[in-house]
């Protein structure tokens, strides 16, 4: 790297650090000192960018120590006596844990936690949030807002997630000017693009991407009881080479073409490299070389083999010192079954002090859980798990157990996790080895091979910095998997980010509300999905912003008390104009034509002597501002069509939401062509979802006021709720009768008509309402037992508690309208849903 000393006696980061301290980088320094361990250089320079004022990109794989620069950022931010810093995280687990972690290091009352359940300190100078918090922030021009200095958004890489990525793209859009942005993203193949955006859009951005694992990860095949490197380690080929041995084993007991997903076809190559375990004293059993080129196909489907049973993987890792481990194995219900088939067969992997502590630790967590709510929950049996050192862990458990698993995990208490993909993302979860049972998942169509960013994320998780040497992945081998194939996965990154952004009724109705339609249309021309369909048109809409922020200068400069200046100055433009145009004219011109520009030329001169500014003492000066002007806005304008000629592929979609908002009465065109917001456009300003426009037009037409609390939050879960794609609704004669089967059809007829208006403007229109949940959220609110309501909606207590609180968010934005009646009751259905178990719960 340019510029750092060589000095044989300094480490890079020494030398990167050294490097940093000559360019001037106090704070850096001061940070450094104040830690345990010495920083890595893709940490300096991220750092010393953010002490020069510039906003961050930061992508790293897993466990490399992005957050270290999150929190330097906060340092920063605390140097002074007012500036603030909103750290934000894509799920509420992580808002908490993060939460937990600064308040310790700068105490309780300098920070905040804003999640929608929780609402601690607002006002704090460090404050966690989940995005969505701040989005809202945003559009409500919040006095939190002020001395904002520095945005964290922690898993920036989230802004793909087709159902909660635009909020990611709204706020890094609506962010004031002045705040820098610290993105920190999983290693993604195309983190340049996105940074090339992050600069367009938000200005001085350093990109900073760092492919260098914390800890190397070794990875390895387990072939029935044999531990096997799974790319070659004899140092004597490439280092992406599969092991021939590896080649040869799987040859020997099958006979027969396959692929990496027992025959159904799926494509080779990549580059890169993964490394073998033996070469570093790893675990492998099977010593040498073995036989085999490793070259071309083979044959490797046949007869099958016979695969060990979890207990024994599991005495395996334990003898060769691999655990403490997660299993992936993408599916709840397989989870939950390996955590029994393993205790069934008398695994216990922990010594009489660590039961002792791990049950205390339960005890407290769970001590005001009700006692006749424990055994539905199958807390004994889950408690017994833990205090042998195995639990599961995926989204069925309730948030509290999953908050237990997680911190015994951490402090090396339980051993054993058997887990779905959700872990890989962003819980601070490591292990010494990561066990993959399948390398394909379900989708909810179809069973689908995961694809290398998965691998990547999955894998992330082996190796504990500042604890292991090296991180090993060990792949279960399984009839039909090519090893060429498995090494090809394994030894690629391909991570791509890819915008998930579409303009939504609410989202059009604050932007419209807040910059006018045509702004509007300008803003959303910079959201990375427009960027990546013609980046050109980002850039050419970001020239636009600005040159129109120096048009309301000129206008402000050319101001004048006497009237409108701009009027008199087109006047006389058009004046010097036509003056000009008939210099040398004459002969070319018919009498007419002459007689017709004097005329004009003679009205204009009247209509300036006329005007109520022709007699300011100031006109001069105004006229050079006015000039500026009408140079500068010819330009905004050919800029403007060269937008407009481009795909316009955001904006086009944006226009079709206005078309429908305009029809619905939404938004109304005033008399000087603008777009404004209606009484009912003011109301879906608070209303967020999926079915925003739903939830409004049901709010307008009243047709909820006449429910109770409880009918009130069935209907609020129909409207939140997404069931299972094998989930059908239930039978009508299961549903609340009464008010709510009014309420209901009339519900489901506005649905049938705004789905109808969508498809006339070739929208894609929202799902139906979805019922499989009505009757046992309606029995939870009126009081029901957890035993009852679980049994009736034939779902995992974590499932029930995510879904009351989604009722429990729409609830609380029913309860912030202007219909007195329709708030109260909202109020009362959230007291109503949060008790129990909800109440209790402290994440979603």
């Amino acid at each position: 790297m340019a510029g750092i000393d060589t000095g044989e006696a300094l480490s890079p980061a020494e030398r990167f650090a050294a490097s940093r301290r000559r360019a001037g980088h106090p704070q850096v320094e001061v940070f450094r000192s104040g830690l345990g361990f010495d920083l890595d250089p893709f940490q300096i320079e991220a750092a010393a960018a953010l002490e020069d004022g510039r906003s961050v990109l930061v992508a790293a794989p897993t466990g490399a120590g992005k957050t270290v620069v999150a929190e330097f950022a906060v340092h920063l931010a605390m140097q002074s006596v007012r500036d603030k810093v909103f750290y934000t995280a894509p799920m509420k687990a992580l808002s908490n844990q993060k939460f937990t972690e600064l308040v310790a290091e700068y105490g309780p009352d300098e920070v905040g936690l804003l999640t929608g359940d929780s609402n601690v300190n607002a006002e704090a100078r460090i404050v966690v949030m989940t995005t969505e918090v701040l989005r809202n922030m945003l559009y409500a021009d919040s006095a939190l807002l002020r001395n904002l200095r520095f945005v964290v958004m922690d898993e920036v890489h989230y802004l793909a997630d087709r159902f909660r990525g635009a909020v990611w793209e709204e706020v890094i859009i609506h962010l004031p000017q002045s705040v820098k942005l610290v993105s920190l993203s999983a290693t993604v193949s195309n983190a340049e693009e996105f940074g090339d955006w992050l600069q367009a859009v938000r200005g001085d951005t350093e990109v900073i991407v760092s492919e260098d694992r914390p800890v190397p990860l070794d990875q390895h095949a387990l072939v029935k009881t044999k531990m096997l490197d799974l790319f070659d380690s004899s140092g004597r080929a490439a280092t992406n080479r599969v092991n021939p041995e590896l080649v040869q084993l799987v040859r020997s007991s099958w006979g027969g073409p396959a692929n990496l997903h027992g025959g159904r076809g799926r494509g080779g190559g990549g580059r890169g490299g993964g490394r073998g375990g033996g070469s570093r004293g790893g675990p492998s059993t099977g010593g040498g070389r073995g036989g085999g080129s490793g070259r071309g196909r083979g044959d490797f489907r046949g007869q099958g083999f016979e695969r060990i049973d979890r207990p024994e993987v599991v005495a395996l890792l334990d003898e060769h010192r691999l655990l403490p481990a997660i299993f992936f194995v993408f599916s709840r219900i397989g989870c939950d079954q390996a955590v029994k088939q393993v205790l069934r067969a008398g695994v216990r992997l922990t010594t009489t002090e660590e039961r002792d502590e791990i049950r205390a630790i339960v005890e407290e967590r769970c001590r005001t859980l009700r006692d006749e709510d424990l055994a539905v929950l199958g807390y004994w049996e889950w408690s017994e798990g833990l205090q042998r050192g195995v639990a599961a862990h995926h989204a069925g458990l309730l948030p509290a157990f999953k908050e237990v698993v997680e911190e015994l995990f951490q402090k090396k208490l339980v051993k054993v996790v058997f887990a779905t993909e959700t872990l890989a993302l962003g819980i601070n979860m490591p292990a010494r080895t990561v066990v993959l049972e399948k390398l394909e998942k379900f989708n909810g169509e179809a069973r689908v091979p995961i694809t290398a960013g998965e691998y990547t994320q999955l894998t992330g998780r082996a190796g504990r910095r500042g604890i292991d040497v090296e991180g090993h992945s060990v792949i279960q081998w399984r009839s039909g998997l090519d090893p060429q194939e498995v090494a090809s996965l394994a030894s690629r990154r391909t991570y791509p980010l890819n915008s998930s952004f579409r303009p939504t009724y609410n989202m059009a109705v604050n932007l419209i509300d807040q910059f006018g339609r045509a702004r509007t249309r300008e803003v959303l021309e910079s959201s990375f999905a427009q960027f990546q369909a013609d980046r050109a048109v980002v850039d050419l809409a970001r020239k636009v912003r600005q040159q129109e922020e120096s048009l309301e200068g000129y206008e402000t400069a050319m101001h004048c008390h006497l009237g409108d200046f701009r009027e008199y100055a087109r006047i006389r433009r058009e004046l010097t104009d036509l003056e000009r145009a008939g210099q040398g004219r004459s002969d070319s011109q018919s009498h007419a034509e002459r007689d017709r520009r004097q005329r004009r030329i003679g009205d204009l001169r009247r209509q300036l002597r006329a005007h109520p500014v022709h007699g300011c003492k100031d006109r001069e000066a105004h006229a050079r501002w006015a000039e500026r002007w009408f140079t500068l806005k010819r330009e905004t304008d050919k800029l403007t069509r060269q937008i407009e000629t481009r795909t316009n592929v955001i904006a086009k979609v944006f226009d079709r939401v206005t078309d429908v908002l305009l029809q619905l009465d939404y938004l109304e065109q005033t008399a000087d062509g603008s777009t404004v917001l209606t009484p009912h456009g003011h109301t879906l300003k608070r209303i967020y979802g999926e079915r925003d426009l739903l939830v409004a037009e049901c709010i307008r037409q009243g047709i909820w006021n006449d429910l109770d609390a409880a009918s009130l939050a069935a209907l609020a879960c129909a409207l939140v709720y997404e069931p299972r794609r094998d989930e059908s609704d239930l039978p009508e004669r299961f549903l609340p009768r009464g008010a709510f089967r009014v309420a209901l059809d009339k519900t489901q007829t506005l649905w049938a008509q705004v789905d109808d208006i969508e498809r006339e403007h070739r929208l894609p229109g929202t799902e139906p309402v979805a019922l499989g949940l009505c009757t046992a959220m309606h029995r939870w609110a009126r009081g029901a037992g957890l035993d009852e309501v679980l049994g009736e909606a034939d779902m995992a207590a974590g499932d029930f508690v995510r879904w009351c609180k989604q009722t429990i968010d729409l609830l609380d934005q029913l309860q912030g309208t202007q219909d007195a009646r329709l708030a109260s009751t909202a109020k009362a259905s959230i007291d109503a849903v949060r008790r129990g178990i909800v109440a209790y719960s402290s994440v979603a």
